[in-house]
């Protein structure tokens, strides 16, 4: 082989070599831009997920109740202390209180905001307790008096623990008018605790 022939062959495979050389850099180049690209959306998708899931997260962890007691009529006096089922449902979302037994069970440690109303007929003594768990909180209490009704109410905020129970009660020896519009218990969850 002639050395011309010779430098024809060895530049012709330097060309080629170049040409795989550049060709393989755009390549590189191209992957290196599609990796970053899915990457980024990669990136987008885990944060929506973590968007998503902190909104189930908050919705579950919607407590709100507010119910009423029954047709128009007395309640009561009885010989014993005696809890108040609230059956008549204004809202229960999380379903937390239980308007078959009267009792708020907390789905979760937090601070919640509890709000008791009553209707008494004035000639009769009137006495309800606010509980949490065994422990009486607050009460509604109004003595026997010539007016015809009284109304009375409290509230108070309580640190609950998940399973934490608050009811109300009615004292023994004393009564309540039921009307689902003016005797009344209500709640909601202020703050989660982390």
């Amino acid at each position: 082989m002639n050395l011309s022939s010779l430098f024809l062959i060895l530049l012709f495979c330097g060309l080629s070599l170049a040409q795989d050389t550049v060709e393989t850099d755009v390549m590189t180049e191209k992957f290196n831009s599609l990796e970053t690209k899915m990457m980024n959306i990669l990136s987008r998708l885990e944060n929506y997920e973590s968007r998503i899931l902190q909104l189930e997260q908050k919705e579950r962890n919607t407590v709100i109740f507010s119910a009423g007691i029954g047709v128009n009529s007395p309640f009561g006096p009885f010989d014993t202390d005696v809890t108040m089922i609230y059956n008549e449902m204004l809202v229960n979302i999380g379903n937390a209180y239980s308007p078959v037994t009267g009792v708020f069970t907390a789905p979760v440690s937090g601070v919640y905001f509890f709000t008791m109303f009553c209707h008494s007929g004035g000639s009769h003594r009137t006495w309800l307790h606010l509980y949490k768990n065994n422990e009486v909180i607050l009460h509604i209490h109004d003595h026997p008096s010539t007016d015809t009704a009284d109304n009375g109410g409290n509230a108070a905020f309580l640190q609950l623990q998940q399973n934490d129970q608050v009811y109300v009660r009615l004292k023994a020896n004393t009564r309540v008018y039921k009307a689902s519009t003016v005797t009344t218990f209500s709640g909601f969850l202020v703050k989660q605790n982390s």
